[in-house]
C-alpha cells in the first residue's frame, strides 16, 4: 500500500505544476481576450488574426460582425466585414494590446 502512495505523489506534483504553469495562465489570457472582444467599440483600431489592420466603423446588432475600414483606394474607403472572434489585438498609441 505504501508503494502506491509513493507512486501517487509524483503524479500529483506533476498535475499541480501543469495547473499552475499551463492551464491557469491560459485561462487568465483567454478571459482577458474575451473581455477585450466584448468591449470593442466604434473608432477602436484593431489587428485581426490574419494581420489586417483597420479601424472599427460599426458593429452589427448581434455584435458578431464588425465593419472596419482598412485603407483608401481611388479616394474611397476600403471597408471589410469581419467576425468579432477574428480580432487578435487592440491598437492604442501604435502599440498592440492583447487584452485589457
Amino acid at each position: 500500500m505504501e508503494q502506491i502512495g509513493g507512486l501517487l505523489v509524483p503524479f500529483i506534483a506533476m498535475g499541480a505544476i501543469m495547473y499552475f504553469l499551463l492551464w491557469r495562465p491560459e485561462q487568465a489570457k483567454r478571459k482577458k481576450h474575451q473581455n477585450m472582444l466584448e468591449n470593442l467599440s466604434k473608432g477602436d483600431e484593431i489587428v485581426t488574426n490574419g494581420g489586417l489592420h483597420g479601424k472599427i466603423l460599426g458593429l452589427s446588432n448581434d455584435k458578431n460582425i464588425i465593419l472596419i475600414v482598412v485603407g483608401e483606394l481611388n479616394n474611397q474607403e476600403v471597408k471589410v466585414q469581419i467576425s468579432r472572434s477574428s480580432v487578435a489585438f487592440l491598437k492604442k498609441g501604435g502599440e498592440l494590446i492583447e487584452g485589457e
